[in-house]
Parts: C-alpha cells; sequence; structure tokens
C-alpha cells in the first residue's frame, strides 16, 4: 500500500469526503460514538492515507508539537473494517511516525489511545502515562513514544 501526505489545503474533495466517510463509519456507526469528528482540528495537521483499490482504506492525522498536545501527536487512527485482517494499521502507524519524523523532526509523540488498542500501540513502542479517561465516552488512555 502506498501512502499519501497532504496538508488540509493540498486535499481534494474527493478525498476529504472519502476521509469523512470513512472515520464516521467506523468511529461514529461501527462504535456507535456520537461526537463532533468536524473539529477544526483537520486544518492543522497532515493527513496521511493509503489506497486500496480506488479507496482510502487506512488513515492518520498528525500534529506538529505544540498543536494538539506539547510533543507531536498522531490522531484518528483508522482503518475500515474489511481491511483489518491485511496489518494496515501497523502499516498507517509506521508510515505516521516516519512522518513526524521528517515533517517535523522530533521523535516524541503523544497519542490520546482507545483503551482496548493500547497492546497494538505497545507494539509501536507506546507506554501508557497516567490513568485511564472518558473521551467521548469511550475508555482512553495517554500513551507517549519517545
Amino acid at each position: 500500500m502506498k501512502f499519501f501526505i497532504k496538508s488540509f489545503s493540498e486535499l481534494n474533495t474527493t478525498e476529504l469526503y472519502n476521509i469523512l466517510q470513512l472515520r464516521s463509519e467506523v468511529f461514529v456507526v461501527e462504535q456507535d460514538c456520537v461526537y463532533q469528528d468536524v473539529d477544526y482540528k483537520d486544518q492543522k495537521s497532515l493527513h496521511i492515507f493509503g489506497y486500496k483499490n480506488d479507496k482510502i482504506v487506512a488513515y492518520t492525522r498528525i500534529f506538529k508539537p505544540g498543536d494538539y498536545f506539547k510533543n507531536s501527536s498522531i490522531g484518528r487512527v483508522v482503518v475500515a473494517a474489511s481491511e483489518r485482517k491485511y496489518g494496515y494499521g501497523h502499516k498507517i502507524m509506521i508510515a505516521s511516525i516516519k512522518a513526524i519524523k521528517t515533517h517535523f523532526n522530533v521523535n516524541e509523540i503523544t497519542i490520546s489511545a482507545q483503551k482496548y488498542l493500547k497492546k497494538f500501540y505497545e507494539t509501536h513502542q507506546f507506554k501508557q502515562v497516567g490513568e485511564e479517561y472518558l473521551e467521548d465516552g469511550i475508555p482512553h488512555i495517554r500513551m507517549d513514544k519517545k
């Protein structure tokens, strides 16, 4: 899978629509969580996404230090349900970590991870910091990578 990295202004309308559709499909419908996905943070972030058969199936957004957390950050990590068995979650995380190093020249990354994905993020050297908390009604934990 080839990954693309674009700023908000570089996204065309079809890419933006497909990204928002994927995020809504997973975070709102699949996880049955009503929340405001369109949060005006997309304009500050770089968008990383991968295609399969002309469809965006993996996505994250990354932030430079200070735009979301003190450290650089990865958020909205999502893979289409039908594509999770192919390891695209790991591939998009590797691409996102590399993009942070390339674009922001830093190694420290903070994420707000859904608690059930703790082991997944630990495979990418993230470690839990602090206690569990609720975000949009879903248990989350802060995780840092040095």
